[in-house]
This record gives C-alpha cells, sequence and structure tokens, in this order.
C-alpha cells in the first residue's frame, strides 16, 4: 500500500493505492480515442414494441448530461423525456443506449449533431433508468510512460487488480475540471440552497479558461445575475439556466437550482454519498486493514445483494466465500434512514457529525430533489482481470467492470500521476 501525494486525490478521500510500486505515469486521454467505453446492456433491450424508441448513442468528447440536452433541442423534446442507464466519461468515445419517450426512428434518420451518432435499435414499454446495464468494458491507452522497468510495474499493478484494488469512486464523480458536486451536495442536506447556487456558478478552478474564471469570479462578489449571462459563454448552459432563472426571480436559490435537470440535481446528493464511501475506505486502509481481510464487523454484500455480518464465529466461512468471489466485503454510504450501518461505522459517523448532517437532512433533500437517498451498500474492492499489453512507451489496457465501478480507479494505479492527466 502507498499513500497518494496529490491534494486533490485526499480531498476527495481517495488517500492510497494498493500497489507500492511507482507509478508508470503517462498521460490518459491524449485523444479521446484513447478512452473506449462499450456499456453492456441486459439482454432483450429493444426486442419489444412501446412508447420508447431505444437508441444506441456513440459519442465522442462529450459530456453526458450536455449532449441530453442538445440532442433533446434537436429533436424539440423536453430533455426528461431522455432516459439512460450510466453516465460516460466526456474525453473519450463511448457507446451507450439510451431512451427517447415517443420519438420515431424517422426522426433519429433527420438528426445530425457533430460527434454524437445515434442509430434506433428498438422499441420499450419501459424508459431506461439508471443501474439498467451489465457493466461496461474499457479499452483504454496510457501514453507516454516512464521507460525504466515499465512492463515489471505494469505485471505487478496487473495482478494486484485480479485481487484487490481500493474500490474508490473516480474524479469524474466529482466533476473532472471542477470537482465540486460533492460540495454542492452538502450545501443542499444543509438545506443552504443560495450557497449551492454560488460554488455551481460561481467557484473558480485553474484549469478553467482565464475569462470563464474571471466571470465566475465577478458574480461571486457581485451576485449580478445580468453581467453574469451577458460575458458567459453559451456553451455553459446550465449556468445560464441558473441565472436567467436568479434575473427574475431574485433570491429564489431553490428554484434556481430546479432550473437543472432532475438526473444531475440528485448526483449532487449522491456525490456527496459517495465522498463518504471514499473517506470511510481510506480510514480502513489507514487503520492497516486490507480490502479482503474480514473483520468482526465488518459487513458483506453477495452477489444478489443480500447482506450479512462477519463475527467471530463466521469468520472462517467468510474468508473462503471472500475467496471464491461469492461476496465482498462492503461499507454503507447512508441516506434519509438510520440504520446500524451507520451508527456502527465510525469514520462515516464521525465525518456526518463534523459536517451536522443526519438522516433527516436526506430526508429533507429527497423531497427536494424528488429522488430517493436510502443509502446502499458498496463493495470496498474492485477486482477485474486486465489485458495489459506495452508497446514501446504506451501501456493498452482492456477490462470489464461492474456498474458503478470506474477505470480511472484502476488507471490511476498504475500512473499514480498528477489527476490532472487522467482527465
Amino acid at each position: 500500500m502507498k499513500e497518494s501525494p496529490y491534494a486533490l486525490e485526499r480531498e476527495l478521500g481517495m488517500q492510497y493505492y494498493a500497489t507500492a510500486t511507482p507509478g508508470i505515469g503517462g498521460t490518459l486521454r491524449t485523444v479521446p480515442e484513447d478512452f473506449l467505453v462499450d456499456e453492456i446492456s441486459p439482454a432483450g433491450k429493444g426486442e419489444t414494441t412501446g412508447p420508447y424508441l431505444i437508441c444506441r448513442l456513440t459519442k465522442t468528447n462529450w459530456e453526458l448530461q450536455h449532449a441530453v440536452k442538445e440532442i433533446a433541442r434537436r429533436l424539440n423534446i423536453s430533455h426528461r423525456r431522455i432516459g439512460w442507464a450510466g453516465t460516460k466519461d466526456k474525453n473519450a468515445r463511448t457507446t451507450q443506449l439510451i431512451s427517447l419517450y415517443k420519438v420515431t426512428p424517422e426522426d433519429i434518420a433527420a438528426f445530425s449533431l457533430k460527434d454524437i451518432i445515434l442509430e434506433p435499435i428498438g422499441q420499450s414499454n419501459e424508459q431506461l433508468s439508471l443501474g439498467d446495464l451489465e457493466g461496461n468494458r474499457f479499452d483504454i491507452c496510457i501514453r507516454a510512460a516512464d521507460p525504466e522497468d515499465l512492463a515489471g510495474r505494469v505485471i505487478t499493478v496487473t495482478e494486484t487488480a485480479s485481487q484487490a484494488l481500493p474500490n474508490y469512486f473516480g474524479l469524474q464523480r466529482f466533476g473532472v475540471i471542477r470537482p465540486l458536486t460533492h460540495r454542492i451536495g452538502e450545501q443542499i442536506l444543509h438545506g443552504d440552497y443560495e450557497q449551492a447556487v454560488m460554488i455551481y456558478v460561481g467557484l473558480a478552478f485553474p484549469h478553467e479558461t482565464e475569462e470563464v474564471r474571471r466571470v465566475r469570479t465577478a458574480f461571486m462578489d457581485t451576485r449580478d445575475t445580468a453581467v453574469a449571462l451577458r460575458e458567459l459563454p453559451v456553451h455553459m448552459s446550465f449556468e445560464r439556466s441558473m441565472l436567467s432563472y436568479l434575473h427574475t426571480h431574485t433570491d429564489d436559490y431553490a428554484g434556481a437550482l430546479q432550473q437543472l435537470p432532475p438526473k444531475l440535481l440528485s448526483m449532487f446528493v449522491s456525490a456527496f454519498q459517495s465522498y463518504l464511501f471514499n473517506s470511510a475506505l481510506s480510514h480502513r486502509l489507514s487503520e492497516g486493514h486490507t480490502l479482503t481481510d474480514p473483520l468482526p464487523g465488518d459487513r458483506l454484500i453477495f452477489t444478489n445483494g443480500r447482506t450479512d455480518a462477519v463475527t467471530a464465529a463466521n469468520i472462517s466461512a467468510v474468508t473462503l466465500h471472500l475467496a471464491r468471489g461469492r461476496c465482498s466485503i462492503a461499507l454503507f454510504m447512508p441516506g434519509k434512514d438510520e440504520t446500524d450501518a451507520v451508527t456502527g461505522n465510525n469514520a462515516i459517523r464521525d465525518i456526518l457529525a463534523e459536517m451536522q448532517i443526519t438522516a433527516d437532512d436526506f430526508r429533507k433533500a429527497s423531497l427536494f430533489v424528488r429522488t430517493k437517498f436510502d443509502g446502499a451498500w458498496r463493495p470496498i474492492a474492485l477486482k477485474t482481470m486486465i489485458d495489459a499489453s506495452v508497446q514501446e512507451t504506451n501501456v493498452h489496457l482492456k477490462f470489464t467492470l461492474p456498474p458503478g465501478h470506474y477505470a480511472t480507479t484502476v488507471c490511476r494505479e498504475y500512473m499514480k500521476a498528477d489527476p490532472i492527466r487522467m482527465i
């Protein structure tokens, strides 16, 4: 195990690597084609009739929420009529299914948008929803890696990945250029909608353009919506929607937030849950515990979703189940229900207490966002077989992950580089 030296990773709770070997460095996503993602959809999608048109969406260098909003605009429909199973990377070429309510194949035939391809594959009686996928296949190239013992370091991480890596939520869960979704979620949980809006619109980050940083900073200082609307680039549609609403509904920050697509709004609170998970996992590792050795009091999640507790009496049987891949040690991401899973986890309990966030705050956020935040168990270990190859100073990785697992979590283990080189 090795600690991350990068402030951004530590701020997001990603404090450790599983391997102690030096990183290979390099750069991810030199071009979008270096990061290929192919969604694995359940069998039968698009093979029935119904009001939902199922399409295969291939996009290059598009953030999904912005892509959906632009697709809706071009088709002259509400973005709420478009559903999807998983959020994919922006700086990549990704393929996934989306559902479009009461859209015809003829509508899609007339559709045209740069770097986006829509292919109808059938109809369905149900909208696609988050989680309606079996996983994702990745084909990734890390370029310009450190040549010193490159093959040896790649082998070490590849072998470790087949056993266990920390199953962190990756950087893109929190925002790539602006990693702040969890901060907005925290403010929504506090009911401080004004601060949530100010963070989203007004907080500038170093890797934005100088002009955008200037406009954000000025708005943070002056709250002048007219000036911000005039000077923000047109493509920053979410910020502009919020500002436009505030311009005509002074100080209605709750209403401004609700101008965002519901799925984007819900992602803020779930990002805070992700931050809690990352922090609790790092706390476990900091105490010297492993990802695969059970401790009395640990909770297990089985492949069918069932959970169970580890006790002194069953620890031998549990160790065998873990070795055979029947279950994983899990941590609980808290939500609106009080559970022993929260009160029994010192790390999460202490973070929530320090931030003064309770289950009641999650209940209020559920009503505001109109999304259930019930809490969920998540395995602490990511395990995958990786087909890794080295060509001069380029490293190619092919692997498959279950839903909700992050390829960048795998890549960071190889690279151990500044996270900005992974976006």
